[in-house]
């Protein structure tokens, strides 16, 4: 999985990574059991501070996305139902406002939700 950071977003850097790993997972690039590298691996390959990568994992453990041990360090949790937070359905919540807004019909926006959905099966 290759991660890309835009270090001019306004998006904290372990959000973006976070974001990275659960799409990651979510399309079936990882799957449940797979290792992740360690937090000093990724900071050197990525560029960005430890800290910041043992913040992402930390929040991944939280939300039951990974699991930790430390003698064998992250790995992807085997598929569980994840609760949807109050975030995530208030970001869902703006974005099909800004698409109303934009003048896309309901039909049009299950249409794209559909195209996206599907997307990450195929990958």
């Amino acid at each position: 999985m290759i991660l890309k950071f835009d270090f001019s977003s306004s998006e904290p850097l372990y959000m973006q990574l976070r974001n990275q790993i659960v799409i990651g997972i979510g399309e079936g690039k990882l799957k449940p059991g797979e290792k992740l590298p360690t937090i000093r691996a990724l900071a050197e390959e990525s560029g960005i501070n430890m800290m910041t990568v043992s913040k992402a994992y930390q929040l991944l453990k939280q939300e039951g996305y990974i699991t930790t041990d430390r003698r064998s360090g992250a790995c992807v949790a085997g598929k569980k139902t994840v609760e949807i937070s109050e975030t995530t359905l208030k970001a869902l919540r703006i974005s099909i406002s800004e698409l109303r807004l934009s003048g896309m019909k309901k039909d049009d926006i299950l249409a794209l939700c559909r195209s996206i959905y599907e997307e990450g099966e195929t990958k």
